[in-house]
């Protein structure tokens, strides 16, 4: 298919505050793709864990449950819907003890295997976004647009709290230890660790504006789509 009407394959991974759901939602919006949150998937199955209470340092029980789980992201004009069997879980998934989960989940091998299958299948026709922390890496290393998105982590500290309206306090130190600790997880796991992938544009956003970043992301697609015109 002619590089200008195929539908890409667009990977943005990142660290925690960096800005990735913003931007892959945007982006895909523009674009009249699908923008698919690994992360929701990870944070749908640590909210079953939790409702099951399965131990998040169980690797053969959490894979049993993924593996008798249904989850499914369903776009829609105001955000992605998290489906769990058949449950919509969009608020639930986004409260603090399901994000920590996810990210004590997300460090098992078998889980991840799961996982990758599960959105290489979504991913696979193309004409998605999809934001997390291996998709250049793991789940579409050969992804036509890969995106490094990361910043500064005392400006990723103040951007999380500023999102859940929590500007000091013991809540605020609480918040950004929080995100310390995933970031720790997410860059010393032995499967999938966070990294850039050796192709991937890296784009520090300390100091951009969403839109600053959205237009490079932007051009960048837009050069996969018209190579002959860049």
């Amino acid at each position: 298919m002619p590089e200008s009407t195929r539908k890409l394959i667009i990977a943005i991974d990142g660290p925690a505050g960096a800005g990735k759901s913003t931007i892959a939602s945007r982006l895909a919006r523009k674009l009249g793709y699908v923008n698919l949150e690994s992360g929701a998937m990870y944070r749908a199955l640590a909210l079953k864990a939790i409702e099951w209470d399965v131990s998040f340092d169980d690797e053969p029980a959490l894979v049993n449950l993924a593996q008798n789980s249904r989850i499914k992201i369903e776009p829609s004009l105001v955000g992605n819907r998290v489906l769990l069997d058949g449950r919509d879980v969009s608020q639930r998934v986004r409260e603090p003890d399901v994000t920590d989960a996810a990210s004590r989940v997300s460090v098992h091998p078998g889980v991840r295997q799961w996982m990758v299958a599960r959105q290489q299948e979504m991913g696979a026709g193309g004409g998605v976004v999809m934001e997390g922390r291996d998709i250049g890496t793991k789940v579409f290393p050969l992804a036509d647009v890969k995106v490094f998105l990361d910043a500064d982590p005392v400006v990723r500290e103040q951007r999380r709290m500023k999102q859940q309206q929590v500007m000091q306090g013991a809540a605020a130190h609480a918040m950004a230890a929080e995100l310390r600790e995933r970031d720790r997880r997410d860059r010393t796991r032995a499967t999938s660790p966070l990294v850039p992938a050796r192709d991937a544009l890296i784009l520090d956003s300390s100091q951009l504006s969403e839109d600053e970043v959205l237009q490079k992301v932007e051009e960048l697609v837009q050069q996969k789509l018209h190579p002959l015109s860049s």
